[in-house]
């Protein structure tokens, strides 16, 4: 049946009409729903929203770039099997699209993951709930498992990453490609460590950018906790450097060998179940501020002859952390330590900075009746701290651990502490197959 759209100068039935072949009816009809008067009158009625319909409208246009995303994908994949796969194929969608060849390139390859190997991904970027960066990720993080593995992951993240910030559908991606193959997960770090690298990268005039590629993680989080501490401890009443400032001639006065940083240990937090420990089984860990590393990779950095065991106890029922292991009740001077072990990251939805470099804070501000009490006392980095300030944003702390943020809009987001391990049976239970 001849696909007939609503536009003058564009008909269905014909060859050819005013220039336009009928093979270019879809790209018609999507201009039509991107029609620029029509986002016009939007755009103008955008000035004279309050701010909850403002965040709202948003929040619609965010949900509309995603289904458009998902036509890109559908567009690119059919672009590539017409091509067979042709290495050829990146460098057309980078001329096309005004993108750099390796972007283009991860596009072709997410837009044939997306059309093939996760379909439920893909749906969810159907819906609105799933950005098409965010769905790339996904396709990333599953690119090195077979056909049948990426599907039953595909399944899995189906109901946890619909509309999750990019980072969190990261974590969550690999943790569930890492569980289905942990065997293969741990030979994927292997070779990405193998592939460690450090480039020069030129800026603007008179600047440029140093980075270490696919370091060690629990090396690259080491160092940049003591370049941070090195560049807190620098804020004097007279420094007039951004801390940002300092982070970076801290970390270039150490690799010139001129007096910055200290020998002292850095602290890294990685989150292990003491099964996967002892080799019974081979569940993800979890390195604090990165996400989860394979277990064959958590032994060898628990392994290692700095690394500090110490016994953490959980409730059999949640996972979530009850205390440190310490013969005695933890005295006042423990009780930071015992907060940013539990919590890990900073509290605030979305954000991953470890807690080490977090602030302790009240979630009921202390002059308004907070106490300093480990039921009252959250982590936050120091943005989320200052926001947390700001009027109208309100911060509740539940009995069972889960903070919950409502913004000035009335936007309200949910934050728990992932538990340690999932719920064990009691003493007299047999354990699960």
């Amino acid at each position: 049946m001849p696909l007939s759209i609503a536009r003058p100068g564009i008909v269905g039935g014909g060859s050819y009409v005013r220039g336009v072949d009928t093979h270019s009816a879809p790209v018609a009809l999507l201009e039509s729903l991107t029609d620029p008067e029509v986002l016009a009158a939007v755009n103008d009625a955008a000035n004279m929203l309050d701010d909850k319909d403002s965040v709202a409208l948003a929040q619609a246009a965010s949900a509309g770039i995603a289904r458009l995303e998902a036509v890109r994908f559908r567009a690119l994949a059919q672009l590539n099997r017409h091509r067979d796969g042709a290495r050829s194929v990146a460098q057309e969608v980078a001329f096309a699209l005004s993108v750099t060849d390796n972007h283009a390139g991860a596009m072709v390859a997410a837009a044939d993951a997306l059309t093939t190997r996760l379909p439920r991904t893909l749906n969810l970027m159907d819906e609105g709930k799933l950005a098409g960066f965010s769905a790339m990720k996904v396709a990333t993080a599953t690119a090195w498992l077979s056909d049948e593995d990426a599907r039953a992951v595909d399944a899995v993240l189906e109901d946890r990453i619909g509309d999750k910030n990019p980072d969190q559908v990261r974590k969550a991606a690999n943790h569930a490609a890492n569980t289905i193959d942990p065997e293969g997960a741990g030979k994927r770090a292997e070779r990405h460590r193998e592939g460690r690298r450090l480039t020069l990268r030129q800026g603007e005039t008179g600047v440029a950018s140093i980075e270490v590629e696919d370091g060690p993680v629990e090396k690259v989080a080491a160092a940049y906790q003591r370049i941070d501490r090195e560049a807190r401890a620098l804020r004097t009443g007279g420094e007039t450097r951004t801390l940002d400032q300092l982070r970076a001639d801290v970390a270039l006065d150490l690799l010139l060998g001129g007096q910055g940083g200290t020998s002292e240990r850095s602290e890294v937090f990685l989150y292990m179940d003491l099964f996967t420990y002892l080799g019974l089984n081979d569940d993800p860990a979890e390195l604090a501020g990165h996400g989860t590393i394979p277990a064959s990779l958590a032994r060898h950095i628990a392994a290692g002859q700095n690394t500090v065991l110490r016994r953490i106890i959980t409730d059999p029922l949640s996972g979530q952390v009850l205390d440190l292991g310490r013969d005695r009740y933890r005295p006042t001077a423990g009780l930071a330590e015992f907060v940013r072990v539990r919590d890990r990251e900073c509290r605030r939805p979305g954000c991953h900075r470890p807690a080490q470099a977090c602030d302790i804070d009240h979630s009921v501000p202390w002059q308004h009746g907070g106490h300093t009490t480990d039921t009252d006392l959250i982590d936050l980095c120091r943005r989320d701290h200052r926001l947390k300030d700001e009027p109208g944003w309100t911060y509740h702390l539940s009995t069972d651990g889960t903070l919950t943020i409502t913004t000035p809009t009335g936007q309200r987001y949910d934050s728990t502490p992932p538990p340690l391990h999932g719920p064990r049976p009691a003493a007299d239970e047999p354990p699960p197959f």
